[in-house]
């Protein structure tokens, strides 16, 4: 049968007829209701010619395209066997160029009454090759689709898996790429680029997704942009090696893949066994880049751990005071944190036994008598006793060679003894016996035994050794354990700052710590892009010093206040060497916060394309529309005279709206007067004109920054 699902404007047709492997004939925007007659013709219209010097049937690539079906591009599915092991040289020679076919009975459509969404899975086999994949794709209620297969080895000998990842057709208008790349303290910097023939193909080989993760593959029609422009996008929902490819084929077929990157070996399969990939998420936007976002922002809100619970401000002091820990150099620090209004208070590295340095310690994770003679009970009472929550810094992967963990079990740590280190520290292998319950029991430990509701849950190195896949899965295994043990303990994901961020690791945590550097110049491009696949109010943005700690490049306070503003905001400076007139800014900024979260973190992210590279406009609208927040910042230098006018997307063009400056404290540098509107404080326009005519905005200097509020009448 031709199978249709809808949700949300958007229309997923497989083509699951008994006489091939099914494939996917549109995935894009919503065609509307369409009986089975009409299903059944396009499904016909959909064969295509056959051209020249290829093989001689019509090659419409299949959600499992291989060489034994003729499809000499990238394969989504490798599997290999030892040609004199059970199974023999004609299973091995099978699988150079499987011949699936659909197992009769199979094709299970799980749909609402209307079919307006659902799921379809279905198995297809190779005999001669002794192996079965099940395919499952599901289109949410929001309109995104998630695929991934499963094998499962059929033979009497082992099987091994080489690739198992999903494969989705782009129509050929699709001929423009945006992927990101990035380092530490610089990460996802987008890339773009034209789809020509060939695989463009971007492979992580850090353990985690790192600085440089391609993050979101998204092809999209020419100059496709924030708000405008037709896109397929697609996220591999996983934390450990990942490989995500668009290739566009000579012979017509153009294609978006990923999955796990798996080395030889990590996935063997005995007989009988059966293996999972991770999810593949895409998107298909009829409205740009923002439209991706219009989508998975309200699928993760629909499964959040962290939905309806207001994100605290948060204080952490890394930046404060680093290694250097006491009670006493803690206590003006919570002093000024509870003035300002900070409503969680992180005690960062340096707590735990030994560790005076970035060199060692790191597994002993027990409380230092020499820096906390009476334990963290007296500091968690103080904090407690200030009217915050108290939250600790951990690094559970990691182990030092200077340790006393590693001395008692060297069989732990990750890779070969002479594997080069990595900020002086070594990976602990999760997946050997007893190493994961050993991290359990130290943590369970510290949370049993004190008031902790955070944990900032570091990865400060690459494995460059063992297997990802196992590590991987010993640490979703982890931290599930965690969790259940400990439900009301939020935990942080950070990994040398925005090294792990993807939707399989958002699924077991809370917040994501967005990036190492606090510099907002930065930030603005980190945030805006990391924010295209994750809610705002899982991005961990902090307020720094005015020197920033990793570019030395120093800002003005009213710049780092309105870049901070926007996601889960908090804190990393050292406020008890900060002025009156610093502390009563910050207190004023977190009262605006908390007065706005409730938008910041439900609302619709919209993003703006400007004429001018150095002018970044991003705001939150409200569900309803009647309310808004939008920054507008200068991150380099203008290229003209005057800035374009600020038009704002996502208002209600039928609305009448009271536009005026959110008051952050101090005013940002400008180069000359204000135009009227501005000067005046306010003015009041309908959405149409603020969309469409848009205001012109105050000559702010290079790195500076505005936030206007809107509200409906």
């Amino acid at each position: 049968m031709i199978h249709h699902l809808r949700a949300a404007g958007v229309s997923l047709i497989v083509d699951a007829r008994p006489t091939a492997v099914p494939a996917v004939l549109h995935w894009g925007s919503d065609l509307g209701p369409l009986d089975p007659t009409v299903l059944e013709a396009l499904a016909e219209a959909s064969v295509p010619a056959v051209p020249p010097s290829s093989i001689d049937t019509p090659l419409r690539p299949s959600l499992l395209p291989t060489l034994g079906e003729g499809w000499s591009g990238r394969p989504g599915v490798q599997l290999s066997r030892d040609p004199a092991a059970a199974d023999g040289p004609l299973a091995a020679s099978a699988l150079r160029a499987p011949r699936f076919r659909l197992v009769p009975g199979s094709v299970e459509v799980e749909a609402t009454t209307d079919a307006a969404v659902g799921a379809i899975a279905f198995e297809v086999v190779d005999d001669e090759a002794r192996a079965a994949v099940a395919t499952r794709l599901e289109l949410t209620p929001e309109g995104v689709l998630r695929i991934r297969h499963g094998v499962a080895n059929r033979g009497e000998g082992a099987l091994a898996v080489g690739r198992l990842a999903p494969i989705l057709p782009v129509p050929a208008r699709a001929s423009e790429l945006l992927d990101f790349s990035g380092l530490w303290a610089r990460e996802r910097r987008p890339i773009r680029r034209s789809l020509e023939h060939g695989v463009h193909a971007r492979e992580s080989r850090h353990g985690r997704g790192g600085h440089d993760d391609a993050f979101l593959t998204a092809a999209g029609t020419p100059g496709f942009g924030f708000g405008h422009g037709e896109v397929w996008a697609m996220h591999v929902a996983w934390s450990g090696d990942t490989e995500a490819w668009a290739e566009r084929s000579p012979l017509g077929p153009a294609t978006l893949g990923g999955g796990e990157l798996l080395a030889p070996g990590e996935v063997v399969l005995g007989p009988g066994e059966s293996t999972w990939s991770p999810w593949l998420v895409a998107v298909h936007s009829a409205n740009g880049l923002d439209g991706v976002s219009d989508r998975l922002h309200p699928w993760v809100r629909s499964w959040s751990t962290i939905a309806g619970r207001p994100r605290p401000v948060t204080l952490n002091t890394w930046e404060a005071v680093y290694f250097d820990q006491s009670l006493e150099r803690l206590e003006p620090l919570i002093d000024a944190a509870a003035r300002v209004g900070v409503e969680r208070f992180v005690l960062d590295d340096g707590w735990f036994l030994g560790r005076r340095d970035d060199r060692r310690a790191l597994g002993d994770w027990t409380v230092d008598p020499d820096v906390w003679p009476a334990g963290l009970a007296p500091l968690v009472d103080r904090v407690a006793a200030a009217g915050m929550e108290f939250g600790l810094w951990v690094e559970p992967e990691m182990i030092s060679a200077d340790s006393e963990l590693a001395r008692a079990h060297p069989e732990w740590v990750l890779g070969r003894g002479d594997d080069p280190e990595w900020r002086w520290q070594r990976v602990l292998d999760l997946s050997a016996p007893g190493a994961a319950d050993h991290v359990f029991a130290a943590l369970d430990a510290l949370l049993a035994g004190h008031d902790i509701r955070y944990l900032k849950w570091d990865h400060n190195r690459d494995l460059l050794g063992g297997s990802a896949h196992a590590q991987t899965s010993a640490l979703y295994a982890l931290l599930d354990r965690l969790r259940a043990a400990h439900p009301g303990v939020e935990i942080e994901s950070c990994a040398s700052g925005g090294a792990r961020i993807d939707l399989g690791i958002l699924e077991r945590t809370d917040r994501v710590w967005t990036s190492d550097t606090n510099d907002p110049l930065e930030r603005q491009w980190i945030q805006r892009y990391t924010g295209l696949v994750v809610p705002p109010e899982y991005l961990g943005s902090h307020l720094g010093t005015a020197r920033a700690h990793t570019t030395a490049r120093t800002s003005e306070l009213s710049f780092r206040l309105a870049t901070a503003l926007f996601g889960s905001a908090g804190i990393e400076w050292n406020l008890a060497t900060a002025s009156e007139s610093e502390l009563a800014a910050v207190a004023a900024w977190t009262a605006t916060y908390r007065r706005l979260r409730g938008l910041l973190h439900s609302g619709r992210v919209v993003r703006a394309d400007s004429a001018d590279p150095a002018q970044v406009v991003h705001g939150v609208v409200a569900p309803d529309r009647r309310h808004a927040v939008v920054s507008i910042a200068v991150a380099g230098t203008p290229v003209a005279a005057l800035p374009p006018a600020v038009r704002v997307p996502g208002l209600d063009p039928d609305a009448d709206y009271l536009v005026r400056r959110l008051d952050l404290g101090p005013s940002p540098t400008v180069q000359d007067a204000d135009p009227p509107w501005f000067a005046a404080g306010e003015v009041r326009l309908p959405g149409r004109v603020l969309g469409e005519v848009g205001l012109p905005m105050p000559l702010l200097a290079p790195e500076n920054a505005i936030v206007l509020e809107f509200v409906s009448a």
